[in-house]
C-alpha cells in the first residue's frame, strides 16, 4: 500500500465515522442520548470493579499468609474467606455491569443499523436508470450487506473495546506507579506500546489482503447470481461446466486470497504472544525478586500477576477488534460512496406534484442521447391529445422506447422539453408523474411472490373484487382460478413460472388495476400468441377509452387503429398520419407494412 494510498484510506475511515456518529449521538433523539450515557456509565464502573478486583484478591491471599496490614481498616475484619466471597461478587458485578451495557446499548446499534438500512435501500431506488442498467446485482448485495452490518459492529468495538481497554490500561498503569514503583509501569508501557505497535502495523498489512478477499468474493457472488438469473440461457448453450468452471476460478482467486489471510494471521497471533509473555516473564521476576527480598507480599505477586493478565486479555483481541474495525470501515465507505452516488434525476426543491386535468402530451424539440457522443433522439416534436392514441413505429434502435423510458423521467432530457398539461416534467415531483402514468413494458418482470400480489402491485390498497376485474380485462382471471392454489400461486424468482404471455398479462392487469390516466404501452403483447393478442387488444382499447394512450410497437398491425401513427428512424420523426393515409402515401411506414405481412404469411 502506498503512502497515499494509505493517507487515503486513513481518510475514508474518519470520513466513515463522521458519517456515523449522528446515528450514535442524534439530536432529535434523546431516548438514544440517554441510552448511550447509561452504557458508559455501566462500562465506567465495570472497569472500575474490574481493577479493583485483583486488591481484593491481594487481601486475600495476604490473609491466607499471614501477611501484611490483613486487619487493614478497608477489609472491615472479613478474613479470608468473606475477602474470597467479595472477590466473587466483584467479578459477578463486572460481568453483570458489561451486559447491562450491552442490554442497553442493544436498541442503539439496532437503531442505526436499521436506518443506515433503510437509507441505503431507498437511496439505491432513487439512483437512475443509468445506474441500474450497469449494475452488478451480486456485487450490489454484498456492498449494501457487509456495509449495514459493519454499522453496529462499528458503534460497539469503537465504544465497547477501544475505549474501555485505553480506561483499564490507564486504570492500571496508575495503580502499578502508587502501589509498586514506576520500574513496573516502565516495563508494562513498552511491552503495551511494542505489542500495540505489532498489531497496528500488521493488521494494516492484514487489510490490504482482506480487501482483496473481499473483492474476490463479491466477484464470485456476483458471478453465481449472474448465471442464476440468466438460468434458462446457460441451459440453452449447455454451458453448465462453462459456467461452473468461472465460478470455480472466482472462488480459486477467493481462496487464494483467504490461505494468505490465514498465514498472516498466524503471524500475527504468534508475535502478540511473544510480546506478551516477555512483559509477563519480566514483571513476574521483578515481583518474585520484590517477594524474596521482603519487599512485597506474595498478595502482591498475586495481584501483579493479576494485572498482567488483565492487560492481557483485551490486547489479544485487539489485533481482531482493530483489524474487524478496519475492515468495517472500508465496508462501509464502499456503502457511503453509494451513497453519495448522485441521483442524477431528482425533484428540484419545491416541486410541485403533476396535475392532470387533461392529458395532453407534448414533445418539444425534445435531444437526448445515454452517451453524449451517441445521440438517439434528434428533436423530435410530437403531441399526443388528451384521451387519443398516438403510436411510436420504426425499426429497433430507432429511439421507440427512449421516448417512453423519458416519459416515465428514468432519465432527463438533454435538450427541449416534455410536458403534460403544459407542465415541464423536470418541475414535477416524480412520485406524481409516476402515479400519472401507467406502464406495460415489452418484458414484465415479477416478484417472486402470489399472482394477487403482483396484480395488487399496481394498488396495494385495492379489495380482492377489484383485482379480480383487472385480471377478466386482461384475460387472465379463469387461467389463474384453473390453478390449484388461485390466486395465491406463487410465481417463482423473476416469475419463472409463469410463460411469457401469462407474466405480460399480469403485468397489463396490474397497470389496469392502478387506473391512471395516461397508458404507456411499450410493446405491451409482444408475448401473445395471436388470438390472446386480439382479446388482449380488445381490453387494452377499451381501457384507453378517454384516456391518453402512447403506444409504442414493432407489430404494425396492433396500432392500425391509432388515432395517430408516427415512424420514428434514427432518432428523427419521418412519417405521420393514420393507417390508411401513411399506406397511401407508399412511404417508409407502407414499406414496414409490406415487409411485415411477407413476415406474417411466411
Amino acid at each position: 500500500m502506498t503512502e497515499t494510498t494509505a493517507a487515503e484510506d486513513r481518510a475514508s475511515g474518519m470520513r466513515t465515522i463522521r458519517r456515523v456518529a449522528p446515528y450514535l449521538w442524534p439530536n432529535d433523539q434523546p431516548w438514544v442520548k440517554r441510552r448511550v450515557v447509561l452504557s458508559l456509565a455501566a462500562l465506567v464502573l465495570a472497569k472500575l470493579i474490574a481493577v479493583g478486583t485483583p486488591v481484593i484478591y491481594k487481601a486475600a491471599v495476604d490473609t491466607l499468609a499471614g501477611e501484611g496490614a490483613v486487619d487493614a481498616a478497608w477489609t472491615l475484619g472479613a478474613g479470608a474467606v468473606g475477602l474470597t466471597v467479595a472477590y466473587g461478587m466483584a467479578r459477578l458485578l463486572n460481568t453483570g455491569f458489561q451486559q447491562l451495557r450491552n442490554v442497553v446499548f442493544a436498541r442503539v446499534g439496532q437503531r442505526a443499523l436499521r436506518m443506515i438500512a433503510l437509507r441505503t435501500f431507498s437511496h439505491i431506488h432513487r439512483l437512475s436508470m443509468r445506474y441500474h442498467i450497469s449494475r452488478r446485482t451480486g456485487g450490489l448485495s454484498r456492498i449494501m450487506e457487509r456495509g449495514v452490518k459493519g454499522v453496529e459492529f462499528l458503534l460497539r468495538f469503537l465504544l465497547f473495546s477501544i475505549g474501555p481497554l485505553l480506561l483499564e490500561l490507564a486504570m492500571i498503569a496508575v495503580v502499578l506507579a502508587v502501589a509498586f514503583d514506576l520500574w513496573y509501569l516502565v516495563v508494562v508501557v513498552v511491552t503495551v506500546a511494542a505489542y500495540v505497535t505489532f498489531t497496528l502495523k500488521v493488521t494494516e498489512w492484514r487489510v490490504k489482503i482482506r480487501r482483496e478477499m473481499n473483492a474476490q468474493d463479491t466477484d464470485a457472488n456476483q458471478k453465481a447470481i449472474d448465471s442464476l438469473l440468466n438460468f434458462e440461457t446457460v441451459k440453452y448453450f449447455g454451458a453448465e461446466t462453462r459456467e461452473a468452471d468461472r465460478y470455480d476460478g472466482a472462488m480459486g482467486r477467493y481462496v487464494e486470497a483467504a490461505l494468505r489471510t490465514s498465514y498472516t494471521l498466524a503471524f500475527l497471533n504468534f508475535g502478540q504472544a511473544l510480546l506478551i509473555t516477555a512483559g509477563l516473564v519480566i514483571v513476574m521476576v521483578m515481583a518474585a525478586v520484590g517477594v524474596a527480598n521482603g519487599a512485597l507480599s506474595v498478595g502482591d505477586f498475586v495481584m501483579v500477576n493479576a494485572y498482567m493478565i488483565q492487560i492481557t486479555m483485551p490486547l489479544n483481541m485487539l489485533g481482531s477488534v482493530y483489524r474487524e474495525i478496519r475492515q468495517a470501515l472500508v465496508d462501509m465507505a464502499e456503502m457511503f460512496d453509494l451513497l453519495d452516488r448522485p441521483t442524477e434525476v431528482a425533484d428540484r426543491p419545491g416541486a410541485p406534484e403533476l396535475t392532470v386535468t387533461e392529458g395532453c402530451i407534448e414533445l418539444d424539440r425534445v435531444t437526448f442521447g445515454y452517451d453524449p457522443e451517441r445521440p438517439i433522439l434528434r428533436d423530435v416534436s410530437l403531441t399526443v391529445p388528451a384521451g387519443r392514441t398516438v403510436a411510436i413505429v420504426g425499426p429497433s434502435g430507432s429511439g421507440k422506447s427512449t421516448i417512453g423510458r423519458l416519459l416515465f423521467r428514468f432519465y432527463d432530457v438533454t435538450g427541449g422539453a416534455i410536458r403534460i398539461d403544459g407542465q415541464d416534467l423536470r418541475e414535477v415531483t416524480q412520485d406524481s408523474l409516476h402515479a400519472a402514468i401507467g406502464v406495460v413494458p415489452q418484458d414484465t418482470v415479477l416478484f417472486n411472490d402470489t399472482i394477487r400480489y403482483n396484480i395488487a402491485y399496481g394498488r396495494p390498497e385495492a379489495p380482492p373484487e377489484e383485482i379480480e376485474a383487472a385480471a377478466r380485462a386482461a384475460r387472465l382471471h379463469d387461467f389463474v382460478v384453473g390453478l390449484p392454489e388461485g390466486y395465491e400461486t406463487r410465481v417463482g424468482e423473476r416469475g419463472l413460472k409463469l410463460s411469457g404471455g401469462e407474466k405480460q398479462r399480469v403485468g397489463i392487469a396490474r397497470t389496469l388495476l392502478k387506473n391512471p390516466p395516461i397508458l404507456l404501452l411499450d410493446e405491451a403483447t409482444s408475448a401473445l400468441d395471436t388470438e390472446t393478442e386480439r382479446d388482449i387488444q380488445d381490453a387494452l382499447r377499451a381501457v384507453g377509452r378517454g384516456r391518453t394512450v402512447l403506444t409504442i410497437a414493432h407489430r404494425l398491425s396492433t396500432v392500425a387503429d391509432a388515432d395517430r401513427i408516427v415512424v420514428l428512424e434514427e432518432g428523427g420523426i419521418v412519417e405521420a398520419g393514420t393507417h390508411e393515409t401513411l399506406l397511401a402515401r407508399g412511404g417508409r411506414y407502407a414499406a414496414l407494412w409490406r415487409r411485415q405481412a411477407v413476415e406474417d404469411a411466411a
